[in-house]
């Protein structure tokens, strides 16, 4: 499978199928693979771009603790388009890859089609809320750092059984990507005017409030809880979750010549 070079850093990246682009990014400490149970639904229709974020799976894992942010993971997200020639795409992640999604149409508005947000956060508003996640973030960076890949076997089912070279890109997304500096994100949800999906597992109790905020602040996003599901909503229950995805992605391509001839 082929490989993007982003300054000296290879990113790797799967297409699948033909037609309008669909972008999908893993959560942290998973990787591509998590959408194994999604390709042939997702890639009927459409060009389904899959990659390892810097620090995961089969991409490289950067020394320098600088080659992990926000910013340069938005950047490669947008040189993953270039890479497969789509100007615009439906833009979509579970978990730390739905937060990088809304970050993405933040600084790419008009690359972006349509948003999918997968039992993800938008980030937090007040400083003190910020500071813990950034604690626990840190956190997570020492203990991979001082167990290695056992931690990922007391996680959940999109972490448990995932492939790293070793723990050392983990430790460092965390401090550099799972981290967060400001509000901006959170506080750009009102300013999205594309067609978005929030998707929640009903047992992901941390991410339920999170997504009704975003359901809330996105104009005319629409919202679906997959019962039996938890944080990794399309493995615990990889039928309802192409169940739900199928019919936003399938009206999007419904509106497309109609948009085109207004």
């Amino acid at each position: 499978m082929p490989k993007l070079s982003r300054d000296g850093v290879n990113i790797y990246y799967e297409v699948h199928g033909n037609g309008p682009p669909l972008l999908l990014t893993h959560g942290y400490s998973s990787t591509s693979d998590m959408w194994q149970g999604q390709i042939e639904a997702f890639s009927r229709h459409h060009k389904l771009v899959l990659w390892d974020m810097r620090g995961h799976g089969q991409s490289d894992y950067p020394s320098d603790p600088a080659a992990y942010s926000e910013a340069l993971t938005v950047a490669d997200m947008a040189a993953l388009l270039d890479e497969v020639g789509a100007a615009q795409a439906i833009v979509g992640g579970l978990s730390l890859g739905g937060y990088m999604s809304l970050a993405f149409y933040r600084t790419h508005p008009q690359r972006v089609r349509a948003l999918l947000i997968i039992d993800t956060g938008p980030g937090f508003k007040k400083d003190d809320a910020r500071e813990i996640w950034n604690k626990r973030a840190h956190d997570t960076g020492d203990r991979f750092e001082r167990e290695g890949l056992e931690v990922l076997k007391s996680g959940s089912r999109e972490r448990s059984s995932v492939t790293h070279r070793d723990a050392s890109g983990l430790a460092r997304a965390a401090r550099g990507m799972l981290t967060q500096r400001d509000a901006r994100v959170i506080e750009s949800l009102p300013d999205i005017k594309v067609p978005s999906l929030v998707v929640v597992g009903a047992d992901d109790t941390p991410f339920l409030a999170a997504s009704d905020y975003m359901a809330a602040k996105i104009l005319g996003a629409r919202k679906v809880v997959i019962p039996a599901a938890g944080h990794a909503v399309n493995i615990d229950q990889p039928q309802a979750f192409i169940d739900a995805v199928l019919p936003f992605l399938d009206g999007l391509d419904a509106s497309a010549p109609q948009r085109a001839a207004s």
